[in-house]
């Protein structure tokens, strides 16, 4: 085990302990200021707070600890569903009282995701107009693909292309998928023709973005009105509509209030995919309003192209059980990286 998990276990059942007690405590060979060291990287991520001065110090996990715990995610999932202890209900606490007070991304990753976007500025202000819509189309396909690739879409990438540039079916796929896919990309044209739209985020503006994405499917428009299960997961969200309308306000206001452009794009991936407001499509949703999001303030949207469907899926379900963001925040900094690096 990594000496940060030592280090946080040992601090989870022993609260208010001093360095010298983790270094002692902990069955490790290392040294008094590797540990040190590491205590002072877990207070940089958010994970313990430091109450006290000089010899005094001592140390507990902070309020954060729960959403950014580090998580195995290979270990987490060698216990079948119904072993995993989880969080069943949704937590209403969480968007209330937690997230607004949770620092999402470190000092580190801020400034590598800072870092990427000035990449995205300077590499789109060398390009002519043509040359980045030509990439922002580029983008748009693949994003359609795999968006629809991780509901089940068997559509493959180039045969996405014909259809979105050609209006030319695959042989052997079914009309769903192809109007999936062609949901996708008007979806995706609006966001982009009207990058304001969206913000503020309001309720009936994400009903629009499911009107658009769910037309001539097999799905109920606006915010549901009966329960729903997740495949791979016995967590249950609300099944009551005005209290599904009440979260989604909630999550509207949390993100409005928000000034940091990728905080607000990844509360809105993740929570409208935890409240599920709709019958169906909610992950679809919450891709394209997390990229409104981004666009609207000239920030590189992301295809999530290279994302495995499973790990997205994995990623996802830990935030449902657990309310832990880790491995999905880490999805979203390697898409976004891929985003700047592939298209612009």
């Amino acid at each position: 085990m990594e000496i940060r998990h030592l280090i946080l276990d040992y601090i989870k059942q022993n609260p208010t302990c001093s360095s010298n007690d983790i270094h002692q405590g902990i069955s490790s060979n290392k040294s008094l200021a590797t540990v040190k060291r590491n205590i002072s990287k877990l207070r940089d991520e958010n994970l313990i707070i430091a109450i006290g001065r000089g010899k005094a110090t001592r140390y507990q996990l902070s309020q954060n600890y729960t959403i950014l715990e580090p998580i195995n995610i290979d270990e987490y999932y060698e216990k079948e569903i119904d072993e995993r202890i989880i969080k069943e209900q949704f937590n209403y606490s969480l968007i209330s009282t937690i997230l607004p007070n949770v620092e999402l991304f470190t000092q580190k990753e801020k400034e590598k995701l800072d870092t990427l976007q000035n990449e995205f500025l300077k590499n789109i202000s060398e390009l002519s107009k043509f040359e980045s819509e030509k990439e922002l189309e580029r983008l748009s396909i693949d994003l359609s693909w795999k968006s629809s690739q991780i509901e089940g879409n068997t559509y493959s990438l180039l045969e996405t292309e014909r259809l979105l540039k050609e209006k030319e079916t695959a042989k052997g796929k079914s009309k769903e998928d192809a109007t999936m896919l062609l949901n996708h990309k008007e979806a995706i044209d609006f966001i982009i023709e009207n990058p304001d739209y969206l913000f503020p985020l309001s309720v009936s503006k994400i009903e629009d973005i499911h009107s658009i994405l769910t037309k001539e499917l097999a799905v109920d428009r606006n915010i549901r009105k009966r329960r729903v299960g997740i495949s791979g997961t016995n967590y249950k969200p609300i099944d009551n509509e005005f209290q599904i309308k009440e979260a989604l306000t909630e999550m509207c206001e949390l993100i409005n209030k928000k000034d940091d452009v990728f905080v607000q794009a990844f509360l809105a991936l993740i929570l409208i995919s935890y409240i599920q407001p709709f019958a169906d499509g909610n992950k679809r949703t919450a891709r394209i309003v997390s990229n409104a999001l981004l666009i609207n303030k000239r920030f590189c949207p992301i295809s999530f192209r290279t994302v495995d469907s499973v790990d997205y899926k994995k990623a996802m379900l830990i935030f449902y059980e657990q309310n832990n963001i880790t491995s999905f925040k880490e999805i979203f900094t390697e898409q976004f990286e891929f985003a700047v690096k592939t298209y612009f």
